[in-house]
């Protein structure tokens, strides 16, 4: 990300704030908590934007969170071509359907349960953990803005229970998240129960996204990374099988009412 041109912009900005305010490297660093040189570091590109950072340097110059709107630019900026496409349907959809057969939905995960997720690729490094963490909780924002978009999720029941006695705090935190979201007008889930044989989504999670023109564009998720669909005839064939897998899952009462009992059953 450090070499993006939006993380080029936020440097430029940050030293333009800094100067307009009459601050010094070293005065500057005293109100941020940071020291001169740390300052002058990010200043020059030679020490990653930090999020704390740029944080405490909206509120030192005042600057209605510009510094750190830039950066969740810049961040997807940096992500992988392949999913930038998926995360501009996801900023202009009106609707959404997901079907996850593994984990929990990540628009729905709590930061514990995200960062477990993504800290289970042994191949990535801790600062690389929290910079994909950051990206995914600022997707999340989308389900609590003015005019969010309906969000549908259907989940299988193995994926609330997959917790061992170290991991059951974590999932019982995700799980009431999932109870409090299901509350929401706007947002429902709904759940596979284990009892149900085989069926067309256990090949594999996918998502819709449906903008607003009315058209829906799908999302494929793979060991390699992701695939954005908008073939009318590969989306029509996942619609189809969404009406198939949510046609298998419990109402929105009786789904709550099991995600209840799971975290009973863990007490």
């Amino acid at each position: 990300m450090e070499g993006e041109p939006t993380a080029e912009l936020i440097r430029a900005q940050l030293r333009r704030l800094r100067l307009r305010a009459e601050l010094s490297q070293e005065e500057f660093g005293k109100l941020v908590h940071f020291s001169g040189s740390q300052v002058s570091a990010v200043e020059l590109g030679q020490r990653p934007l930090d999020r704390f950072f740029l944080r405490r340097a909206d509120e030192v110059l005042g600057t209605g969170g510009l510094l750190m709107s830039l950066l969740k630019l810049a961040e997807r900026d940096g992500q992988p071509s392949w999913l930038r496409p998926w995360l501009e349907a996801e900023r202009q959809a009106q609707q959404m359907r997901c079907y996850q057969p593994t984990i929990v939905p990540g628009l729905l995960q709590t930061e514990n349960y995200a960062r477990a997720v993504i800290r289970s690729d042994n191949t990535i490094s801790g600062d690389e953990v929290e910079k994909r963490l950051a990206v995914r909780m600022d997707r999340q924002t989308l389900l609590c803005q003015a005019d969010p978009p309906v969000y549908v999720a259907v989940v299988e029941e193995t994926v609330l229970r997959r917790a061992d006695e170290s991991f059951q705090a974590l999932m019982a935190e995700q799980v009431t998240r999932l109870v409090e979201c299901a509350d929401r007008p706007h947002i429902s889930i709904h759940i596979i129960p284990s009892d149900i044989p085989m069926h067309v989504g256990l090949v594999g999670p996918f998502a819709l996204a449906r903008g607003g023109d009315g058209g829906w564009v799908g999302h494929l998720e793979t060991q390699l990374g992701g695939e954005v669909v908008d073939r009318d005839e590969d989306v029509a064939i996942l619609l189809a099988r969404w009406e198939s897998v949510r046609s298998q899952a419990l109402s929105q009462r009786q789904s709550v009412e099991l995600m209840k009992e799971v975290m009973t059953s863990w007490s």
